[in-house]
């Protein structure tokens, strides 16, 4: 009776909102309120008003959640006892067999759905060493182990030690674990459990960690993506055997094994560049259909602008790229695109963000030839009604240039350099200026008018009666006269004009 009773506690702790409130309700209890007070009511019942009825309900309940013949019976089962291991010592191999696909339980109900797994572009299947096959509760536990048992034939084992490797300890032909929901509508992308970890023949093996977020507030990442069992399998005709690890919080899950031929980011370019190019003529069809004259829009689109920058690396585009069923121009770097899905596999449009899967990329065509056309400093163009392009420059560019036009070609006189004699910057530019003067006379070449502004009025017409006189003398003469002096006592070179 107490065996019994500890069995229908454990049942209830494992159910769902729904199952609560249908326990609570057939036994004329409230079933309003959050799960843990209606885990704590639903054992409050079982505990004060444990009847035939009440474990009849319990059962039924519980076996509608978990639909398998020995559910009641894995109930019972002691804690960390697997149900393969438990049915090999009690069970003939024939019976093993009937009930169990690959150490995993069957449903003795109704057979599993289908489950097809997407195609990955890095990844080419080869031969399926265990189809999905959905990963069943032994127990209430949260978390759960469950084996999955394979062989390689000797020609699959032989095609892997005798593949080239990517890089050192990865092989090009693998074997690997691929894990889904188990869902027989559409095909299934990868996708972990939680609390998921990988055993294969008694050696735990890596499984992809989180991406850190660099937005604040946002949740790291996981990528899904298949599981690289290879290093630790027997490669030969022995058995092979694989222990996941995953929590069990109400969703279903499925596991497969694949021999897949593993691709890289050059290899996938080398195959979009042979069976994937839009040509220049089909290029310009499209830009004509997007500026035609369409009578029901009242604003009529001239041009298109284009960048040539790649929104992924912010560098100008060296091989452009688009999907083609993205409504924009706007191309980005193909390389860097697979490289970075290599790492980080979103296959995401980096102009709009719909999904750009490898099967619809394309090279454009016009774009390539623009890029070769243009000079690297051209990070904008614009296409134009007749499928024709133009460069645009940019404004800062333009202005320089402009600068450059409007500037005049005077020489540039440097009146605020003082010389090593120590004079006053207004006497240094005074003599410089005197001398650059008397060079232009000499060579017979126009120049700008030097103005002392140190001299006044008076000065300025003495000196100007000499100065065609004064022009004939050479700077090096010795017999040149003495400076003139103003009518002030005092010499003006010892004056320092602000």
């Amino acid at each position: 009776m107490a065996g019994e009773l500890v069995e229908a506690m454990n049942m209830v702790k494992s159910f769902r909102v729904s199952d609560l409130q249908t326990l609570l309700a057939s036994m004329g209890r409230s079933k309003s309120g959050l799960k843990h007070d209606l885990v704590g009511r639903a054992l409050r019942l079982v505990q004060t008003e444990y009847s035939p009825e009440l474990l009849k309900n319990v059962r039924q309940l519980y076996e509608s959640r978990f639909p398998k013949a020995s559910g009641w019976l894995a109930a019972r089962r002691p804690e960390g006892v697997p149900v393969a291991y438990s049915s090999l010592s009690s069970s003939p191999t024939g019976t093993q067999g009937a009930d169990y696909l690959n150490g995993i339980p069957k449903l003795s109900s109704t057979p599993a759905a289908e489950v097809k797994l997407v195609s990955l572009p890095f990844y080419q299947t080869l031969e399926t060493l265990l189809p999905p096959t959905e990963l069943i509760a032994q127990n209430n536990e949260k978390l759960q182990d469950s084996q999955c048992i394979f062989e390689l034939t000797q020609s699959q084992a032989d095609q892997v030690r005798n593949s080239t490797e990517l890089r050192p300890g990865m092989k090009a032909i693998q074997v690997v674990l691929r894990i889904c929901y188990t869902d027989s509508i559409g095909v299934q992308e990868d996708q972990y459990p939680p609390n998921i970890a990988v055993k294969v023949n008694q050696s735990y093996c890596h499984v992809p960690g989180y991406y850190p977020s660099n937005k604040p507030g946002v949740e790291p990442r996981r990528p899904c993506r298949p599981v690289n069992i290879t290093p630790w399998l027997h490669l030969s005709t022995a058995t092979n055997r694989a222990t996941v690890t995953w929590g069990n919080f109400g969703k279903r899950y499925s596991v497969a094994v694949y021999l897949v031929r593993v691709f890289t980011s050059a290899e996938l370019f080398s195959q979009l560049k042979h069976c994937s190019v839009e040509s220049a003529e089909r290029c310009r069809e499209r830009i004509q259909d997007k500026l035609r004259f369409d009578p029901e829009n009242e604003i009529a689109t001239t041009g298109l602008r284009v960048s040539l920058i790649c929104p992924l690396v912010k560098m100008r585009i060296g091989v452009p790229c688009r999907v083609l069923t993205c409504a924009h121009l706007q191309c980005f770097d193909a390389i860097y695109f697979l490289q970075m899905n290599e790492k980080k596999p979103t296959w995401t449009c980096p102009v709009c963000d719909k999904q750009a899967p490898f099967e619809l990329l394309t090279i454009d065509g016009l774009a390539s030839e623009i890029l070769k056309e243009t000079h690297e400093d051209i990070e904008e163009i614009e296409y134009l009604t007749d499928g024709s392009w133009r460069p645009i420059r940019d404004e800062k560019e333009r202005d320089r240039e402009r600068e450059r036009s409007n500037t005049p070609d005077y020489p540039v006189v440097d009146i605020c350099v003082p010389e090593a004699n120590g004079h006053s910057p207004a006497h240094s530019s005074t003599s410089q200026t005197g001398k650059s003067g008397a060079g232009s006379t000499a060579g017979g070449t126009g120049g700008g008018v030097v103005v002392d502004l140190t001299l006044d009025s008076e000065e300025e017409e003495e000196e100007g009666g000499g100065a065609r006189g004064d022009s004939d003398d050479t700077e090096d003469s010795q017999d040149s006269p003495a400076p003139k002096r103003g009518r002030y006592d005092y010499d003006k070179d010892l004056v320092t004009a602000y």
